[in-house]
């Protein structure tokens, strides 16, 4: 019997030392090295250096002078990294109808001049309710509102979108996006005094 015990007692602490030190500290100081922005989360920082958010996780706007990220369907309260779910509400279902018409209503009410379509990434959570990305069609939708908010001109804010947006990853994986922390950080920053 101890003659097969030793054999697997050895083997069970040669196994940890590879999987439990070596392997994850490989792992580690390689992402570092490599992949040191995404393995630290892929912070966005303001322009004093501290972190204000990350390009992974939205965070909600309600400010007219900000633009607004897609709806967030995680509980308790929105972009909750640690509840990452879409609602689960089908097409069929009036629950997930009555919200949509509700976010159009705020959104016409933020802005009621604007008779444009409500893009549908204004009014629908992604599936994963954490997507800190709009459309560029959602973002130009919110442009009459912003600039009138922030007495900007439209152009300016039309270059900064344009400015923020990322086209397909490697030309055909997903669609053109505007990362919305990002775009209202460098909105913050136009009307911010230069210093000297």
């Amino acid at each position: 019997m101890i003659s097969h015990l030793k054999p697997a007692i050895v083997l069970f602490a040669i196994l940890t030392v590879i999987t439990g030190i070596i392997y994850p500290g490989t792992v580690t100081a390689l992402a570092q090295l490599l992949f040191s922005h995404q393995a630290n989360g892929s912070l966005i920082s303001d322009e004093n250096g501290n972190p204000v958010g990350s390009e992974l996780i939205g965070q909600p706007f309600s400010n007219p002078k900000h633009f607004w990220g897609r709806p967030s369907a995680t509980a308790p309260y929105p972009y909750n990294g640690g509840a990452s779910s879409g609602s689960n509400l089908g097409p069929n279902n009036p629950a997930l109808s009555d919200a949509v018409k509700a976010r159009i209503q705020a959104l016409q009410e933020a802005d009621p001049g604007n008779t444009a379509p409500v893009p549908v990434d204004l009014v629908t959570a992604s599936g994963s309710g954490l997507d800190p990305h709009i459309s560029p069609a959602a973002a130009a939708y919110q442009i009459s509102r912003v600039a009138k908010a922030r007495h900007l001109d439209k152009k300016q804010i039309q270059d900064l979108i344009a400015a923020h947006t990322k086209g397909r990853q490697w030309l055909v994986l997903g669609e053109p996006r505007v990362n919305v922390l990002q775009l209202n950080l460098a909105l913050d920053a136009l009307e911010q005094p230069k210093s000297r």
